[in-house]
């Protein structure tokens, strides 16, 4: 890690540590989520502390509005803006290989959108290139897909990506739960967080069952970031049950894409497609919308090269299901094979990884719930 960065990480630490302090002794927003409970079960916070707290937070800005020592108090208290930052750190602490992650933590939108474009130009002059007649042709039935790009290119590609990714996020995980000093707290404690992220439990601002949902501007509370979360979450496993289930067809019956409108890849992929348009558009609107005091100007690089790469690779997807009988089918296949490529190839360094840590936080938490761990003191 370079220097610049090791200080900012430092420096999001210290900060950090320097709330949750005052925060135990106030202990005022307790009940608003899973926050301020496993904070109250430590005394000290040293960096893995810091690193699974801030994994914890939703930004929801709930305690920010509540907090009597909030700005222009002399404390600054501001734990949403905070560990925002703090949690930027951990995907670039954890990354693996770590010059990926260094790349990313601060040129999150740019890096994004390079990559993608650059892999759907390359694919679409390629193929171009290649059988200009095949690529500007009309194809028609099944196998249709592969008369422009082979079955073995079109499936080799992703799974050397998919390999890579997979590694990546292993080694993440790892890095992550030995720094974090996590443990394993049996099935009970993984049900636990396995309810906590498919509800998103802690997503309404205050667990208690105060004022729901998130604060936005002019400090309204509004479940629809909560909403919105659900249809992208929703969206991209059916997008993703679509895929498994082509793949089925494709090795298991014999049968190769494009399949019939009304069959069940096809209706998995386009109903949740539309959902991940609409709940991507959705969070892009509640981050512009969210309270500037509670959001980290750091951060929304990433957040936002990450729902907007998410939203087109949904559009370019519906849109080829639209031009697929026409000429135009090549194209927009190239399209949109390259952002899907580009948007794999970058997860494990972009705010996807959030995804991986919260639930890695949410079990930890599950377990230290469960088994009453006593506070850490020294």
């Amino acid at each position: 890690m370079s220097l610049d960065l090791q200080r900012l990480a430092r420096a999001s630490h210290d900060e950090t540590q320097r709330l949750m302090q005052i925060c135990n002794a106030c202990r005022y927003c307790e009940g608003f989520c899973a926050v301020f409970p496993a904070m109250e079960r430590r005394r000290i916070f040293d960096e893995g502390d810091t690193a699974f707290l801030a994994n914890l937070c939703h930004n929801c800005g709930a305690c920010y509005h509540a907090c009597q020592y909030a700005p222009p108090h002399e404390f600054g208290v501001n734990v949403p803006a905070v560990l925002a930052e703090r949690r930027l750190d951990t995907y670039t602490d954890y990354a693996w290989p770590a010059p990926m992650g260094r790349l990313f933590s601060h040129n999150g939108m740019v890096v994004s959108a390079v990559i993608s474009l650059a892999l759907a130009l390359v694919v679409g002059v390629m193929l171009a290139m290649i059988a200009p007649r095949l690529f500007w042709g009309v194809h028609l039935g099944e196998g249709a897909f592969y008369q422009i790009m082979p079955h073995t290119v079109m499936a080799g590609i992703p799974l050397v990506i998919s390999a890579f990714v997979l590694v990546s996020f292993v080694m993440g995980w790892r890095r992550y739960w030995r720094s974090t000093g996590a443990r394993w707290g049996g099935m009970p404690a993984m049900r636990d967080a396995l309810a906590a992220m498919a509800s998103l439990r802690y997503h309404g601002g205050d667990n208690a069952g105060g004022s729901p949902g998130c604060p936005s501007t002019g400090s309204r509370s509004s479940n629809a970031r909560k909403y919105y979360h659900h249809l992208t979450f929703y969206g991209f496993m059916m997008c993703f049950a679509s895929t498994s289930l082509g793949t089925l067809y494709h090795y298991v019956l014999g049968r190769e894409a494009p399949y019939g409108y009304f069959e069940l890849p096809v209706v998995l992929g386009t109903v949740g497609g539309v959902i991940l348009c609409l709940g991507t558009a959705g969070l892009w609107h509640e981050k512009r919308r969210m309270d500037k005091a509670v959001r980290s100007a750091l951060t929304l690089g990433m957040d936002y090269a990450f729902i907007g790469l998410l939203f087109w690779v949904s559009a370019t997807g519906l849109i080829l299901l639209a031009v697929r009988e026409t000429s135009f089918m090549g194209l927009a296949l190239a399209i949109h094979l390259g952002i899907v490529y580009g948007f794999f190839l970058i997860l494990p360094f972009s705010k996807f990884v959030h995804g991986i840590y919260r639930f890695a936080a949410l079990l930890a938490d599950a377990r230290e719930q469960r088994q009453g761990v006593a506070a850490k003191t020294t």
